[in-house]
């Protein structure tokens, strides 16, 4: 049985084992914090019975207009509990928040290698909107797609319209 809860400040010294992954960005503490404080509400983790972590969500609520919208900044999952279901509860977790904030649309950016991932979120109908080239950058660059799913605000859907062109991350600051 898996219980989701918010995120509690002590927890930020139980995700290393969630971390622990090539797909998984690792932030520094302050950015956690910054996060557990500004949106609390788009914050929650998932334990066993035993209270053991089993992965995150943190998110955030942005934008103005057409574009308010709620961000999964990151979602995680440790390997032992992949593939039960628990990311799907934890993206639907956000979504409701972000419904209850009137928002018009999730989005995300994942990497395009992480296929598992596109995959996932395609069944629970993310769309690519559009690519972005070069955002992830480290040992090695690779591109990034922005994903997103319309909530019952966006009535046609207009915030799932692609974008036909890659986009480089400077680009994002207009959005």
């Amino acid at each position: 049985m898996t219980s989701i809860r918010q995120f509690r400040l002590t927890d930020l010294l139980r995700i290393n084992n969630v971390n622990l992954d090539i797909f998984t960005e690792n932030y520094g503490l302050s950015f956690y914090l910054h996060y557990l404080a500004r949106w609390p509400e788009c914050f929650f983790i998932a334990e066993n019975p035993a209270r053991k972590l089993m992965g995150y969500i943190m998110g955030k609520i942005e934008g103005k207009h057409e574009n308010y919208h709620g961000h999964v900044t990151a979602l995680s999952v440790a390997p032992e509990f992949r593939r039960i279901g628990v990311s799907t509860q934890l993206m639907a977790l956000l979504e409701q928040v972000s419904e209850k904030k009137d928002t018009y649309f999730v989005d995300l950016f994942v990497r395009v290698s992480n296929k598992r991932a596109v995959d996932m979120y395609h069944k629970l109908n993310y769309v690519v909107y559009r690519r972005i080239i070069g955002y992830y950058s480290g040992e090695r660059d690779e591109d990034a797609f922005d994903m997103r799913k319309a909530l019952p605000k966006d009535v046609e859907k207009k915030s799932l319209i692609p974008i036909p062109h890659p986009v480089r991350p400077e680009d994002l600051a207009d959005d």
